[in-house]
This record gives C-alpha cells, sequence and structure tokens, in this order.
C-alpha cells in the first residue's frame, strides 16, 4: 500500500515539464469529447500552472474563464502564460470555491479530484457555482488500475523498499467513483470516456530529469544515493527503447461529464 500524505505542487516550470505536458495529451482528447459551444464561463478547479486553462483558452473560444489552485508557485507560473490576457487565476481550494452561486457556465477539475480531501464536496461546490443547466466535467489518471504516467517509477520505488505517495482521495480516480459523485451531485446527462495517450522522449535521460519534477522527485531526492542509482538501472532495464534511444509510454485517465437540471 502506497504511502498517504498532502501532496503539494509549487514549481510551475517543473510541472509543466512533466505533468503540464501529459495533462495537455489527455486534456486535448478530453475536450473534444466535451464539444463546449463557444463563449461559455469556464471555472478550471485546481488550474495549477495553467496547462488546462490554457487549452480551453486556445480551443473553446470562452467568454471567460477562472483558475483556482491553492499553490502561489503555481499560479505564479499560470498568470506568465498567454491566457492570462483572458483568464484570471485566484488562490483557493476546492471545496469553498470563494464565487457566488450560478457564476459559470461549465466547471472542470482536470487530474484533480483524486487530490481533493472531499471529492463529495468538491463536487457539490462546481454544482453550486455552475448555472441550471450547466457542464460539469472531470479527468484523473486511472491511478487504482496502473494509469498514472509515473506508474513504472513508483513500481521499482516500492520495489527498493520506498513507498510512493499515493493522492488523498485516490480512489476517486475510479470510473464507478466518479459516476456516484456525479449522480449523488444531482448531476443528470453522465457520460463517461476511458483517455490514453502516449508520449515520447527523446532517451532515458530525458524521461528521468522530466519525472524529477513531480513529486515523485522530492521522494527520490531523500533516497540514498545507492538506491538511487539502482532505481534508474532497474527503470532503463523496465522502460524499452527505440533504435535511437527513444522511449514511449502510456498512461490512462478516466473521464465524465455531465448537466445540472434546469
Amino acid at each position: 500500500m502506497m504511502a498517504e500524505h498532502q501532496i503539494r505542487f509549487n514549481d510551475g516550470a517543473a510541472y509543466e515539464r512533466m505533468m503540464g505536458t501529459w495533462s495537455q495529451l489527455a486534456g486535448a482528447t478530453f475536450l473534444d469529447w466535451l464539444a463546449a459551444p463557444a463563449r461559455m464561463r469556464w471555472l478550471d478547479v485546481g488550474c495549477g500552472n495553467g496547462a488546462f486553462t490554457q487549452m480551453i483558452v486556445d480551443r473553446c473560444a470562452p467568454t471567460a474563464v477562472d483558475g483556482l489552485d491553492p499553490s502561489e508557485g503555481q499560479l505564479v507560473f499560470a498568470r506568465a502564460r498567454p491566457a492570462a490576457s483572458l483568464a484570471q487565476f485566484h488562490a483557493g481550494t476546492a471545496m469553498a470555491l470563494p464565487f457566488a452561486d450560478k457564476s459559470f457556465d461549465a466547471a472542470v477539475m482536470a487530474l484533480v479530484i483524486f487530490f481533493v480531501p472531499d471529492p463529495a464536496k468538491g463536487v457539490a461546490e462546481m454544482t453550486r457555482v455552475v448555472r441550471p443547466g450547466g457542464s460539469i466535467s472531470a479527468y484523473a489518471w486511472d491511478v487504482m488500475r496502473g494509469g498514472f504516467p509515473l506508474e513504472a517509477l513508483q513500481d521499482e520505488m516500492l520495489a527498493l523498499g520506498h513507498k510512493p505517495s499515493l493522492p488523498p482521495s485516490a480512489a476517486a480516480s475510479r470510473m464507478e467513483v466518479m459516476r456516484s459523485l456525479w449522480s449523488d451531485a444531482g448531476i443528470q446527462n453522465i457520460e463517461t470516456k476511458e483517455i490514453t495517450v502516449q508520449r515520447t522522449f527523446a532517451d532515458f535521460d530525458d524521461f528521468w530529469t522530466t519525472s524529477q519534477g513531480s513529486n515523485a522527485g522530492s521522494q527520490i531526492a531523500a533516497m540514498p544515493a545507492g538506491d538511487v542509482e539502482i532505481l534508474k538501472s532497474r527503470l532503463r532495464a523496465r522502460l524499452p527503447s527505440d533504435s535511437i534511444g527513444r522511449i514511449t509510454y502510456g498512461a490512462c485517465a478516466n473521464a465524465i461529464k455531465g448537466r445540472l437540471p434546469v
């Protein structure tokens, strides 16, 4: 069983190299599936460094976008994005959204729901701030079934006796749990989708350096040097490369969408 403790991401640039890119890969499929109309008011709950917020601005022609995240370090990065010419970024938490009732046409959690200590409260808050008939959606790595982008790294850490961190609400990434959360919140017309993506790294060093931008990076930094070298050796053997050294592997996310009753 992996350890559970609070996970925070404070380095927006490091997060961009690691999870920002993965988020955008899954987010493109997710937004195509949402097929949202233009000129909507969006709320991006747990916006992090603004990777998904930027996609909303670029792809959805919104009239307004608000992003919310508890990490000021992430928000600093988000506010430097081109999206900031339209989007506004706020400090806050998913379980106490600092917005009035019925303020938005759509609320979304991109790779966030498993970090919310009380997912049901987070979903309830989204339904509170979205207008009747509005959209409530999310996607999350399927961490309970090996869908996380760093699953291989975490497996090898565990094999060496170092327990990787599990998000506090990891079970909320399961499709059936998300469906129950949406249904219990009174959301209707619920649909789900599995999203599978692949990413290619130039070589093992590219993969290794990029992975340090995750929460696992801080755990690896605290490991004995000998264990780190063993970990790298095991990962090299586990991750196949092509004829020029590139490493390609995949990740899987569960997505859900629905609408509030009119």
